[in-house]
């Protein structure tokens, strides 16, 4: 049965948490404090946190530091997913992606159609693999982040849950 094997051994990881905002700082930036605590609350840890404005180099020079950094397992980013001119994660992350992890747009917004109902389809949260790092990009709102977490990832990065999980894929993601 699916779920949480409270028998098994819980194993952290460190995830880099980056909010995409031209208005936020680390005083007004809610949705990354929310990450922050739920993945805190979660057992794991918060390996680096910051919050770039909404530029692709930038957002793609910070993501690409954290997957070359060997003691970042995972990153989140929270923020530029919507469909403005403005909203450019998707643009600056894909192209770091080795592989798109399809199921995870269609099981978020699965989860984000419960919450905001047809209006799921305004974000274009993703998620993939670039050099043995697990990256999600979750739209910017309180939300948003909720059900990411909360519905979707949360338990995936779960070293219990069962049948499987990303944890467990870890030490293989880079066999040849």
């Amino acid at each position: 049965m699916a779920g949480i094997d409270e028998t098994l051994t819980f194993k952290p990881v460190s995830i880099a948490v980056l909010t995409v905002s031209d208005t936020r700082t680390l005083e007004t930036d809610t949705s990354g404090q929310l990450l922050q605590d739920r993945i805190e609350l979660a057992g794991h840890a918060v390996g680096a946190r910051e919050i770039v404005i909404d530029d692709i180099e930038k957002v793609r020079t910070q993501v690409d530091f954290w997957i070359d950094n060997p003691d970042i397992d995972v990153v989140i980013s929270t923020g530029g997913t919507g469909l403005t001119g403005r909203d450019i994660t998707v643009e600056a992350v894909t192209p770091l992606f080795e592989k798109t992890i399809e199921g995870f747009s269609v099981v978020y917004h699965m989860k984000s159609f419960e919450t905001v109902g047809l209006s799921t389809l305004q974000s274009r949260a993703c998620a993939g693999l670039a050099k043995n790092t697990f990256i999600f990009c979750l739209p910017g709102s309180n939300g948003a982040v909720k059900d990411g977490w909360d519905k979707v990832i949360r338990d995936q990065l779960d070293s219990r849950h069962k049948p499987c999980n990303m944890v467990e894929l870890m030490p293989r993601l880079s066999e040849v």
